[in-house]
């Protein structure tokens, strides 16, 4: 006889475990749950089987073959579309011949006699036979209603109380004639018990319900899959456990280094070549996969932890279910009822709360209170996304295939046929990963043009002037050469929105990415002169002449970056006479930050000798300016701003000015009698760039030498804010330290507090809370307002931190707003840890 086994389950409440895999291959005692399925077929000499598959078939069919690791003959049959359970058995009738055939799911979990089934079925004649067997809760299966003789009356699907009139469920199991299949339409789903049984029963053709002994679980939920793991282990079930069975029912595989066997209570499966440290604990009912590590004093119980997966020291599971290769960092806590997917991050002494669950490849970070479970579109405090775009080391964090996986996310999110710019800095690096994004991006059918290696700015550029619909740039961090940046662009040339942002997110942790064909792949092409597009527009929004006339002498230090293949084509119409330094280099990594500090000290050596009027230093990424006068010293960053700012004000400009919330009120003073109107936005670049992106948005810019002309381009742009500023200096007859030294002074102070996870929102609700009386704006975070000044407190975004402001009238009044408020949020901390140790 032959059988069908039905594995095309999808097993959404068995998710996150389910999530990237079939239900039918989530393990029990370290092996598929189908594996235990095929191995009770071929126990009654069932060897020849077919399985129909519909979801991620390929996992299935790698994994088991054609059947010759279990000594059978394994076919299968594939639904593209679902069929239903009588219509996936029917695809799969031209291979079964005209013999009764036996039926059975390989998502739950049993050790009945299948023998004495299709004894059964032959000795009835029947046409069908229902293997049968009584449940405790007859409420959640299917209800099958036998006569003396075993001949099914009635079914009822999913009863209530009332019509219970017996405790027998349908499992799933059958045997069937042949000609039985012929009654079921091959035109739409159609199922076995809802469907063609009933139909058959009309037709008084013979069906009978055979009650079977033994063990029968069907595995529909995260608590029904804990539980056949611990009958498992108990023996409750009759399975084929791998590795040598020690006393207590402790099955410990090949490999497995364990110091001592009493670290073990049993019943316990540790699976092949997994390592439990001295002081390790596995506790009773815990199966470890394959490759599974416990570090020094890490405590696993009751729990279910597939292959390869990480347990650092000192962390605690309890009652928990981990997918694959999951690493859990010191001192974490997993809680009862906890079910994470493959490949997550739990971060040292995080705590993940009793019943979350955790979707595949998320990161939690260290000290996070996980109380909600992350799914798809949430996350942990680590995102994909940082707060300016995203970054990580080289081939740790992001790796090439890192990198075309975010291309992909990306150009799913777009429209098939979308153009995307792309760009690059000089590192090698950044040109490994600028072609893993192109491919990603092409392989989604979108178009790239590659610019190659030229700033951002130029990206941003091309991405207004010519409606691109985003844009890409790799480069490398100012602080570290060893992290790389990945930016998107949106149109008209802002930081990616958060809508965008979420999607590309979404698409990337989901790893749902849309494949184009082979005639519908992207191309990549090549835009001619896009350099000189870009230097022609800015000098056409650029008062030239002026700035001729001023026959400015200047020294430029690139920082390594591509800004020195456009801004000559500037300079050169312009009038200027520039020295440079630091030139890009192809193939040559981008300097370190004692080397940028160096080259500024540099620039204002080369200032001195040629006598410039203005020194201007460049950051790797040609989007940061930082300024030296003519007395070769270096202008501060906040002066700078303010420098900005006042010529602005002076040269009878109308419009808005933008500034992040956390910028000195000294912009406000220098603007109140001009006609210029102060914005405030929140303290992130891509809200500042949006906001310089609206109409009547004239300059916009933050401390760190960020400084934005939405007029040309909404973004941060050295090669412009130079030009601008030339253009500002051109009618002015004092030196650029005079213009300095007239500028006001900040009292602006800031500091950074750290501060757990999972205590930043209870310090801004308790903080509310008590300032709820007080002047306050709570555009971002909490800026509290008195007769001295202003004081502020912001949580970062990507890290355990509490920024805290204040800005009074003179230095010391700025110190006690400061102290003030670091006190009160030190308090409502101390609180809080106080009363959780209690």
């Amino acid at each position: 006889m032959k059988a069908v086994v039905m594995a095309g389950g999808e097993g959404t409440r068995l998710r996150p475990l389910t999530s990237n895999q079939p239900k039918p291959m989530v393990p029990i005692a370290g092996k598929p749950c189908m594996e235990h399925i095929l191995e009770l077929l071929r126990d009654h000499e069932l060897n020849d089987v077919i399985v129909t598959v519909a979801f991620l078939p390929q996992e299935i069919r790698s994994y088991f073959g054609g059947g010759d690791a279990l000594g059978m003959n394994i076919s299968y049959s594939v639904e593209e579309s679902p069929l239903g359970t009588a219509g996936s058995v029917r695809l799969a009738s031209r291979e079964l011949g005209d013999e009764p055939f036996l039926v059975i799911s390989s998502d739950a979990l049993c050790d009945v006699d299948l023998s004495e089934l299709v004894r059964f079925h032959n000795e009835k004649a029947a046409a069908v036979t229902i293997g049968l067997k009584s449940v405790e809760n007859p409420l959640e299966f299917g209800i099958v209603v036998t006569d003396d003789d075993g001949r099914v009356e009635r079914f009822l699907e999913k009863p209530s109380w009332g019509q219970v009139f017996s405790d027998t469920a349908n499992t799933g199991i059958y045997v069937l004639a042949p000609e039985v299949l012929r009654h079921v339409p091959t035109d739409r789903p159609y199922d076995f018990s809802h469907d063609l049984f009933p139909l058959l029963l009309d037709m008084g053709r013979p069906i009978y319900g055979y009650v079977m002994d033994g063990y029968w679980q069907d595995i529909g939920n995260l608590d029904q899959y804990r539980q056949a793991n611990y009958d498992a282990l108990d023996g409750t079930v009759r399975l084929h456990i791998e590795g040598i069975q020690l006393r207590g029912n402790i099955w410990i595989g090949e490999g497995v280094d364990l110091a001592e066997l009493d670290q073990v209570e049993g019943p316990a499966f540790i699976g092949n070549n997994s390592r439990i440290a001295p002081d390790a604990v596995v506790g009773a009912h815990t199966v470890l996969g394959a490759n599974v590590t416990l570090r020094e004093r890490a405590r696993v119980e009751r729990s279910v932890i597939d292959a390869g997966t990480h347990i650092g020291r000192s962390v605690l599971v309890e009652g928990a279910i981990l997918g694959r290769s999951c690493d859990l960092r010191a001192h974490a806590r997993l809680q009862e009822g906890v079910a994470i997917g493959d490949e997550v991050t739990i971060g040292a002494e995080s705590v993940i709360t009793a019943g979350v669950r955790i979707y595949p490849y998320k990161e939690v970070e260290s000290g996070a209170l996980i109380h909600e479970s992350l799914i798809w579109e949430s996350r942990a405090s680590s995102r994909v996304f940082g707060r300016d775009g995203v970054q990580g080391l080289i081939n740790v964090d992001l790796t090439p295939e890192t990198a075309l996986r975010l291309g992909a996310a990306l150009g799913t999110a777009l429209p098939r046929g979308a153009r995307v710019v792309a760009t690059r800095e000089s590192p090698p690096v950044c040109r490994m990963l600028k072609r893993s994004v192109i491919t990603g991006l092409i392989s989604t059918g979108v178009e790239v043009a590659d610019l190659r290696m030229l700033p951002s700015s130029v990206n941003r550029h091309l991405l207004k002037a010519e409606r691109f619909d985003a844009g890409v740039h790799v480069g490398v961090s100012a602080a570290d050469p060893e992290v790389i940046r990945i930016q998107f662009y949106e149109r008209p040339g802002i930081q990616i929105t958060a809508a965008l942002q979420k999607e590309v997110e979404k698409n990337f942790t989901r790893r749902e990415l849309r494949r184009a064909s082979a005639a519908d792949v992207g191309t990549i092409f090549y835009p001619p002169r896009p350099a000189e597009s870009y230097a022609a527009d800015l000098l056409a929004s650029l008062d030239a002449t002026a700035i001729r006339e001023r026959q400015f002498r200047l020294v430029v230090d690139y920082g390594y970056s591509a800004a020195s293949l456009v801004l000559p084509l500037v300079l050169g119409p312009l009038g200027v006479e520039a020295v440079s330094a630091h030139a890009f280099i192809a193939d040559r990594a981008s300097p370190s930050p004692r080397s940028l500090h160096e080259t500024i000290g540099q620039a204002k050596n080369l200032v001195r000798a040629v006598g410039a009027e203005l020194g201007a230093v460049f950051d790797p990424a040609a989007e940061r300016l930082y300024l030296i006068d003519e007395k070769a010293r270096e202008v501060p960053v906040d002066k700078a701003l303010l420098l900005y700012l006042r010529l602005i004000s002076s040269d009878g400009r109308r419009g808005k000015l933008a500034f992040p919330i956390t910028v000195t009120n000294l912009v406000d003073e220098i603007t109140r009698d001009s006609p210029l109107e102060v914005i405030r936005t929140p303290a992130s670049l891509a809200d500042l760039t949006r906001a310089a992106a609206e109409d009547g948005v004239v300059f916009a810019g933050a401390l760190g030498g960020g400084y934005v002309f939405p007029e040309f381009l909404p973004a941060y742009d050295a090669i412009t804010s130079l030009c601008k500023l030339l253009e500002l200096l051109a009618p002015v007859q004092q030196p650029l330290s005079e213009l300095v030294a007239d500028l006001p002074t900040s009292t602006l102070v800031h500091r950074e507090l750290p501060c757990p996870w999972a205590l930043k929102g209870l310090v801004m609700r308790v903080l509310t809370e008590r300032l709820r009386d007080r002047e306050l704006d709570l555009l971002d975070g909490i800026k509290l307002f008195d007769e001295r000044g202003w004081a502020q407190v912001l949580p970062d975004p990507d890290e355990p931190i509490i920024h805290l402001y204040a800005e009074g009238r003179t230095d010391e009044e700025s110190a006690a707003l400061e102290r003030e408020l670091r006190t009160l949020v030190e308090e409502i901390m101390q609180t809080q840890e106080t009363g959780t140790r209690g």
